[in-house]
């Protein structure tokens, strides 16, 4: 059996990522934030023998750009339709196996995160990690058919999850690690506070 974690990500480019976020540091910090963050989530996750990991890329052009995109991970254009139409599309395109969606600009996610999310796909046929702000960082099925798992979803709101949630009444879900995206400054400050105190030691 293939498992597949699939890293969503925005081509890094200034001014066209974590737009919200760059309100409050400017849209180069963004950027370096950005970028830093995907860098250290294909080190901690890239190579892990437990699953094959690709990167699923917008806009669709950007495949070919390979001076943005770190060596020696596959990647594949996200496509048309907005995030949900991209993200059901993306779970139908591995049949042989589970499949997780990540974003690419959450700090905490771990190796032993993503496991946790694939072995709850064992007994569950969707799995979420949920987010502080009533989103989600993880997405992942065992087998996906319908494209209309994420119809109706308001994105980028706290109704996020539950609008998910709400589409897969008759399926099995679980729910692992929560964590926090960092999508605005006073999400960014906490994050820097918990970086140092990590840094610092008890």
């Amino acid at each position: 059996m293939t498992r597949t974690l699939v890293v969503f990500a925005k081509a890094p480019q200034l001014g066209r990522v974590k737009s919200r976020l760059a309100r409050g540091i400017g849209p180069a910090a963004a950027l370096a934030f950005y970028r830093r963050t995907l860098a250290a989530l294909l080190r901690r996750v890239g190579r892990d023998p437990r699953w094959q990991t690709v990167l699923a890329v917008t806009p669709d052009r950007a495949m070919r750009w390979a001076r943005l995109w770190p060596p020696r991970v596959a990647r594949f254009p996200q496509g048309a339709g907005d995030l949900g139409t991209r993200m059901a599309r993306t779970l139908r395109s591995f049949p042989a196996g589970p499949v997780c969606i990540v974003g690419a600009d959450i700090p905490d996610v771990t190796a032993a995160r993503v496991w946790r999310a694939f072995r709850a796909l064992g007994t569950a046929d969707m799995v979420f990690g949920p987010a502080e702000d009533g989103g989600y960082w993880l997405a992942g099925a065992r087998r996906c058919r319908d494209l209309k798992l994420f119809a109706n979803v308001r994105w980028s709101t706290r109704h996020a999850l539950a609008d998910t949630r709400a589409n897969l009444e008759q399926r099995r879900v679980a729910l692992v690690d929560r964590l926090q995206d960092i999508d605005d400054l006073v999400a960014y400050r906490r994050w820097r506070q918990r970086t140092k105190r990590r840094a610092i030691g008890p």
